[in-house]
């Protein structure tokens, strides 16, 4: 037996240090070791391949822009009726093959490079929300400061990948020149990779200049820097903003996500399997394309995917069939070696309660399980996507960490060490002083800071916090103690002598920016 009594006091003092001092180091890419969820043989995949493939070529894809109808007819599609695209499976499959499997993200701060694809996943939050909850808890329109304030804490949360783009939507900006003070805002205040703004072609323009200000045009021809999203409106739509869109980051060599915007039931049939295969059809579809635009340019196989209540019609979250699906679609992604994109942590509660807790948590298992690759809305979504809360915002990043370390898998570098240590304690004692322990207390066992595991009265000595008010709390600490990973000045002079010229261009307008 060793002596425990001094070493159990050293311990205590070093876990006392390392709870005072906040490791805002961000995690490397997930590399997952754990097996995948595949409910599908390959008959079943070859079954939903087939059908995916017979959408394309007897119903066809509505593609609502000259210039992709331009570009089809000259890649020898079948056009019919004007805009309705008829892609023969033999020509979609020999432009997806183009499609890189893997690549690395580039961020401007080195460390932070990625690399993506195959069995490496990455988390990125929320986007989009047109409400926040702020730190007082309380439901408004957002600000650019809130932006900032999201952005701050992406950039301190080690799960957080991505510092994303609109977090939520910065009110106080007309909307035709607010892609502008997006983009800044996500390379200012933190150095991960981020998202470029698709709102429109012009938009995704800017976007990328912005870009080849901070990393070099040049640069950017074989680097991906930045990812771009082009929504499909299923079903088999794409429109010319989004087509614009893809195309302007397609030029520049920068990963596109393809993502059908899937609501199961309403534009899809309602049943699991020939929802799966529409979507694989849409998406398909805009993969091809990305390919036409230019030969091997990064995209990645998306979707948004919620399925409908057949009571209201309103969209649900964390229901067992977008599980399902989710498994499904990984195995289409895999069968057509292109890595892919899903939605994660999403929830449909109006607060952060019991319910937006459990459909988060059963879509982040989920989706992990899957081998999803681009995690997106991995942090704040709730009342289905129409706001951001502070507080989900860091309980959700921990979610994240802890699915990260489930799909690790099992640790057996410390294996012998261990069993020596049983041999050591035996019958009756105790591991807490054991140098073992000591050497591997941090990393054995994941330690959630937003969940309370005391005792009741403790919980109780301690302000019976629960879990919304722990998450506003760690929010405020956090962005109190944040620090800006600070532009080089030169840059970050061009970036707003940029953007100034922008604002003068365009016409200050509650309304895209299509034509300046």
């Amino acid at each position: 037996m060793v002596d425990t009594v001094g070493t159990t006091r050293r311990g205590r003092g070093a876990r006392k240090v390392i709870r005072q001092t906040r490791d805002i180091t961000m995690l490397p890419a997930l590399k997952r070791k754990l097996p995948l969820t595949e409910p599908m043989d390959l008959e079943k995949i070859e079954k939903i391949d087939q059908a995916s493939m017979a959408i394309l070529e007897d119903v066809g894809v509505v593609f609502r822009d000259p210039i992709a109808i331009t570009d089809w007819r000259a890649a020898g599609a079948d056009i019919r009726d004007g805009d309705r695209v008829h892609l023969d499976r033999d020509l979609v499959r020999e432009l997806i093959k183009t499609i890189p499997s893997s690549f690395t993200y580039h961020a401007r701060n080195p460390a932070n490079n990625l690399p993506f694809g195959n069995d490496h996943s990455i988390f990125v939050p929320m986007t989009g929300a047109p409400y926040l909850r702020d730190l007082d808890d309380v439901r408004r329109n957002p600000m650019l400061e809130d932006l900032a304030n999201f952005h701050k804490l992406a950039h301190m949360l080690p799960a957080m990948h991505s510092s994303a783009h609109h977090i939520v939507e910065p009110y106080d900006h007309p909307i035709s020149q607010r892609h502008l003070r997006i983009t800044y805002s996500s390379m200012k205040h933190s150095d991960k990779t981020f998202m470029g703004m698709t709102t429109s072609p012009k938009n995704a323009e800017d976007v990328l200049e912005m870009c080849a200000l901070l990393f070099g045009a040049d640069y950017m021809e074989d680097h991906a820097v930045v990812t771009g999203n082009c929504n499909g409106n299923s079903p088999l739509v794409w429109d010319e903003t989004m087509l614009g869109a893809l195309r302007a980051f397609a030029k520049r060599n920068q990963p596109i996500l393809c993502s059908p915007f899937v609501l199961g039931g309403a534009n899809t049939p309602a049943s699991v399997a020939p929802t799966v295969a529409q979507l694989n059809a849409e998406a398909l579809s805009c993969l091809a394309y990305t390919q036409v635009v230019r030969k091997g340019t990064p995209a990645i196989y998306g979707h948004y995917l919620a399925t409908v209540s057949m009571r209201s019609g309103a969209p649900m979250a964390g229901t067992p069939e977008i599980s399902l699906m989710n498994f499904m679609i990984g195995q289409m992604a895999r069968y057509y070696e292109v890595p892919w994109r899903t939605s994660n942590t999403l929830g449909g509660s109006k607060v952060l309660d019991a319910q937006a807790g459990y459909e988060s948590a059963m879509t982040l298992n989920a989706v992990l399980m899957a081998g999803a690759n681009y995690i997106w809305h991995s942090a704040g979504w709730n009342e289905a996507g129409m706001h951001c809360s502070m507080a989900k915002f860091v309980v959700d990043a921990e979610m994240c960490a802890m699915g990260y370390r489930m799909a690790e898998g099992i640790r057996w570098d410390d294996f012998d060490e261990a069993m020596q240590a049983v041999r050591d304690v035996g019958p009756g004692g105790h591991y807490l002083g054991h140098p073992h322990t000591l050497e591997n207390f941090q990393r054995a066992f994941f330690m959630p800071e937003m969940f309370d595991n005391n005792s009741i009265e403790q919980w109780q000595a301690d302000g019976s916090i629960e879990t919304n008010e722990r998450g506003l709390i760690r929010a405020r600490q956090m962005l109190n103690e944040y620090e800006e990973p600070k532009l080089d000045a030169g840059v970050n002079e061009a970036l707003l002598d940029y953007i100034a010229r922008r604002e003068r261009e365009i016409p200050a307008a509650d309304a895209l920016n299509q034509e300046y």
